[in-house]
């Protein structure tokens, strides 16, 4: 899950009060009652100032996650940069078949019991972008993305990396080679 501080903001790197800032931020956003597996937020601290970044499919997401984090004690300001993504039936099948894939594939189907999900799965006018985290060196190395297909049956090849524990994944839509 990406409701975490950016990468490369650490404990040792912030003040007390940043830590505690960050603390509660991340909490109230997993609260959010609308926040789920396709949906990606980030944010980081600086001071008393919170930047929110990601990708969500609600707008009202985007509003209740910088309203909330209006009312953390100790935040001056929020910038809040999160994207909507567009609505689209492709890509919501798209979601729904990489939904599948990930969580419907043994090794990982103990990850879809929780209710916030550690992979998260962002499409975007038909590229899908895999976000987050797996905790055995196992799950770490599978690759159960490759077999999910497009709606033109064209194959979706995926570029996965890690560092530090955090899985991301990206796959775009070949051209099907028809006119």
């Amino acid at each position: 899950m990406t409701v975490l501080p950016l990468a490369g903001q650490t404990a040792a790197n912030m003040t007390p009060a940043e830590q505690r800032i960050a603390k509660e931020v991340r909490h109230e956003l997993l609260m959010l009652p609308y926040f789920g597996v396709f949906d990606d937020i980030s944010f980081k601290v600086q001071g008393y100032t919170v930047t929110l970044m990601g990708y969500v499919t609600r707008p009202v997401l985007k509003s209740d996650a910088g309203n909330v984090v209006k009312r953390v004690e100790g935040v001056e300001r929020v910038d809040n940069q999160i994207q909507v993504l567009p609505p689209s039936t492709m890509d919501d099948g798209l979601r729904i078949r990489l939904f599948r894939a990930i969580y419907g594939y043994p090794a990982l189907e103990k990850y879809a019991l929780g209710v916030q999900k550690p992979i998260r799965i962002i499409v975007n006018m038909g590229r899908a972008r895999l976000e987050g985290s797996l905790t055995t060196k196992l799950t770490r190395t599978l690759r159960v993305f490759a077999p999910i297909a497009s709606p033109e049956s064209s194959r979706l090849p995926t570029t996965c990396g890690w560092k530090n524990h955090r899985i991301a994944c990206s796959t775009q839509r070949r051209a099907s080679g028809r006119p």
